[in-house]
């Protein structure tokens, strides 16, 4: 399953091509001005350098533009195919506009289009042989061009699609832009905003680094939880691993780190590289259980499987004995010899199974159809031993021990000359006399106990010193009554008649005894 991240360099391929894509892309601003698409086709006037620029006597005069060439087209004019797809600056048709902005130039009578500016009067370019207001309107449109690039920049600076990139590249680009550009118009004041511009875009520069930084955050969350999820499941005991599902959860999370890195947020390299290498090592490590799991599986399938197989021969060579009872205790060993041998694979175990399963099956049932048919002999020797057995339990209870033990003992020998009786009966009948036996035994027991000669004479002692005791209390009580001591008669009479009934009670014992 280990697998080095596609590409050639590293964990972060994916972002690092992306970034590259990215700063090939040029800016999404599109120049405004002369290279709009919907500026006229006619020659433009050559901007000269600043300062004044008279024509060289006797120089030929450049061709005056037509009219027409300073109008815009129709929208349906321009082709579809030239249709920009970025934003560019919209087209400006404010005529107090164009005023105010004509307001800051001049033109002298060589067609020389001057502007004005906080640094003194600059030439911007000449436009011979037309009207003052037609000179001016060419660049005072490119300065309201200018006007509306600073607009739309001003405007996209405050949504998310600008990228610390474009906005340095535009912003570079609008400084350069109006640093001097061929134009009429309030270019001091159109400065001074594109350099408030600059501090909103320090500000909205921080803003996106810690936009940026917030979601590297997020990535590395994300792509530290893929590592924990693949570290969680390569530490997972092996015998309790279930492998395919781990696998398939496994190639999952390769999946995620993959998606991650190809369309989620660019983390450092340090950071990616780290993580990777915690994620390839907890793959590897999977791998490398997996491989000794199932390598320890297979050599475990082969030794149950050589077992058994010696376990099925045994069983077979078996099948065919009349041995009851000894072929019965060794189908018993072989059952417990078969479950210590383990599993071999499925295949294999089920097949050796079903042989040794037909082994037993066709000795138990040949001993089955052996004892059923001794059963059916033994069905009328069952019938004498219940017959014996409603005489045995009438001698219950015992009321006569001798007469009873005369007769259990005829009733043992009819017993045993009737003979054996089935199988599934023996422990019933075998029980039922046990308890009559048990029964004589207990009341012969009993009757002993009564007639023991040394519990006879610890009775009759017992009585006799009962009796001097008694005695010697009646005199003490003769010699109260004459004193007229009440409570010392009280006291002896009740000791007195105390033991007079323990006396009685040995006595009773004592001709207990005697039987």
């Amino acid at each position: 399953m280990s697998e080095s991240i596609p590409g050639s360099n590293g964990p972060d391929h994916v972002e690092d091509s992306a970034e590259q894509a990215q700063a090939e892309t040029p800016p999404s601003e599109a120049p405004a001005g002369e290279d709009r698409v919907d500026e006229p086709a006619a020659p433009r006037p050559a901007a000269p350098a600043p300062g004044p620029a008279a024509p060289k006597p006797g120089a030929p005069r450049p061709a005056a533009p037509k009219p027409s060439a300073l109008r815009r087209p129709k929208p349906s004019a321009v082709p579809a195919a030239a249709a920009p797809t970025t934003p560019v600056a919209p087209v400006v048709h404010d005529a107090a506009e164009e005023a105010s902005a004509a307001g800051f130039g001049r033109v002298d009578d060589d067609g020389t289009v001057y502007v004005r500016e906080t640094a003194g009067e600059r030439s911007v370019g000449q436009y011979p042989g037309v009207s003052t207001d037609e000179a001016l309107s060419l660049y005072v449109r490119r300065y309201l061009d200018l006007v509306a690039k600073v607009a739309l920049f001003d405007t996209r600076l405050d949504s998310a699609d600008l990228s610390v990139r474009e906005i340095d590249q535009t912003l570079s680009k609008l400084t350069e832009e109006t640093a001097e550009p061929a134009a009429v118009g309030d270019l001091d004041a159109l400065r001074a905003r594109v350099a408030g511009l600059r501090d909103r875009a320090a500000e909205r520069r921080k803003q996106l680094d810690a936009e940026r930084a917030a979601a590297k955050d997020r990535a590395v969350e994300a792509r530290t939880a893929i590592v924990e999820a693949a570290e969680k499941i390569a530490s997972t005991d092996p015998a309790k691993m279930q492998w395919r599902p781990a696998g398939e959860e496994l190639r999952g999370l390769l999946d995620q780190w993959k998606d991650a890195q190809r369309h989620g947020p660019r983390i450092d390299r340090p950071s990616e590289e780290a993580l990777w290498k915690r994620f390839s090592h907890a793959r590897t490590a999977f791998d490398r259980e997996r491989r000794h799991f199932f390598a320890e599986l297979e050599q475990r399938n082969t030794a149950a499987k050589a077992t058994k197989e010696a376990l099925v021969a045994d069983a077979e060579a078996l099948q065919h004995s009349t041995d009851w009872g000894a072929t019965a205790g060794a189908y018993r060993d072989l059952m417990a010899q078969w479950k210590a041998a383990g599993r071999a694979n499925r295949k294999d175990d089920d097949a050796l199974w079903a042989r040794f399963r037909a082994a037993q099956d066709t000795f138990f049932g040949a001993r089955d159809e052996a004892n059923a048919a001794i059963d059916a002999e033994y069905g009328e020797n069952l019938k004498v031993k219940e017959q014996l057995l409603v005489e045995a339990e009438a001698l219950l209870p015992v009321t006569d021990l001798a007469a009873a033990k005369a007769a259990l003992r005829d009733l043992q020998d009819r017993w045993e000359d009737a003979g054996k009786v089935p199988r599934g009966d023996i422990q019933r009948v075998e029980g039922r006399l046990r308890a009559v036996e048990s029964a004589v035994r207990e009341a012969d027991d009993a009757r002993w106990k009564r007639t023991n000669p040394e519990t006879q004479a610890r009775a009759e002692g017992a009585a006799a010193q009962l009796e001097e005791a008694i005695a010697g209390l009646e005199a003490e009580l003769a010699a109260a009554r004459e004193s007229g001591d009440g409570r010392a008669v009280e006291e002896l009479e009740t000791a007195i008649a105390a033991r007079r009934s323990w006396l009685e009670q040995v006595v009773q014992a004592a001709e207990d005894s005697r039987g």
